[in-house]
């Protein structure tokens, strides 16, 4: 088999793939079209979110057997397109769920005891103990939207904190009683009833894109913390730019934005609305990293690896 790589991962996945007697090519130095139009007769591709792989990149591969994609997110694939060919689709959530968990969980506790802003204050030489007095997670209730890969490993990382946890997945019959009973199945009235803390962990689809917009977060029934550590588009970023103004929503941590580029490798970014996000100072930011650690870097492709080879191994 021929596995065209076109986009770079860890090299464990090639290694792998080699040693079972798969032929790998190296494609990531040209444009995507180019590789493609160089090897038709690759039996699989490897990519992650930058390649939109549609009905026209399917045709040129008429061989195609599987893509992986080393990630979570499947958005940039026409789905339908593939099963339609028979063509099956991996991904590796697996491979970076403890880092979400553990990046979002950071995010929480930085934006609840105040860390980022205590940092400051401090080096610009003051001494301002009271005005940076934080509050407790174990006093509150977290509402998971999305109970996928990604947030159950941040509900795992929540137990041992005291915390109450609810979790919303309307594609999931069993939560409830989830993590030796810590976790409570919820609706969305119930999350926007009762959450303090409500972490999106959803994939982005036609259903979740723009899902967080001024009418969902005006159902909150008191203020609320909210995280986004999913994908940007779900969230509207002017509707939660007047929700922090008005405050009903408390602060925020985003990892994920509206505007980033396919590629997740830059945002477009320079006008009014970005300006007075970065400019807000209860709203605390990372470039797209929750899953990006050292560790994940191999788990992704090594997952990838295993679920490629326990299919076409043989």
């Amino acid at each position: 088999m021929k596995i065209l790589f076109l986009d770079m991962v860890h090299p464990i996945l090639s290694e792998r793939l080699t040693a079972a007697g798969m032929t790998c090519v190296d494609a990531t130095g040209q444009p995507a079209t180019e590789g493609v139009a160089a090897h038709p007769d690759a039996d699989g591709i490897v990519l992650r979110s930058r390649i939109r792989v549609d009905v026209d990149l399917l045709d040129r591969l008429p061989h195609l057997k599987f893509i992986c994609r080393s990630g979570a997110g499947l958005e940039n694939i026409d789905l339908d397109a593939a099963h339609r060919r028979g063509i099956q689709v991996f991904n590796s959530p697996e491979g970076n769920r403890h880092a979400v968990g553990e990046h979002a969980l950071g995010m929480l506790l930085s934006l609840l005891h105040m860390l980022r802003q205590a940092d400051q204050s401090v080096r610009q030489g003051e001494w301002d103990r009271e005005g940076h007095r934080g509050v407790e997670l174990s006093a509150r209730t977290v509402g998971i939207v999305g109970y996928g890969h990604m947030g159950s490993a941040f509900a795992e990382k929540l137990t041992g904190l005291g915390c109450r946890i609810l979790a919303h997945d309307p594609y999931r019959n069993d939560i409830d009683g989830a993590l030796n009973g810590r976790v409570h199945a919820a609706d969305l009235d119930t999350l926007h009833k009762e959450a303090d803390i409500v972490s999106l962990h959803c994939n982005l689809t036609d259903e979740t894109r723009g899902m967080v917009d001024a009418d969902w977060l005006s159902r909150f029934q008191k203020p609320v913390v909210l995280m986004n550590t999913a994908r940007g588009p779900i969230v509207r970023t002017q509707a939660l730019l007047d929700a922090l103004d008005r405050g009903s929503v408390v602060c925020a941590a985003l990892d994920v934005f509206d505007r980033e580029a396919s590629s997740f490798e830059h945002v477009q970014g320079g006008d009014a609305t970005w300006q007075r996000l970065l400019a807000h100072p209860r709203i605390q930011v990372s470039p797209h990293v929750a899953g990006w650690t050292e560790e994940s870097y191999v788990k992704l492709s090594s997952v990838l690896a295993d679920k490629v080879l326990a299919e076409f191994g043989g």
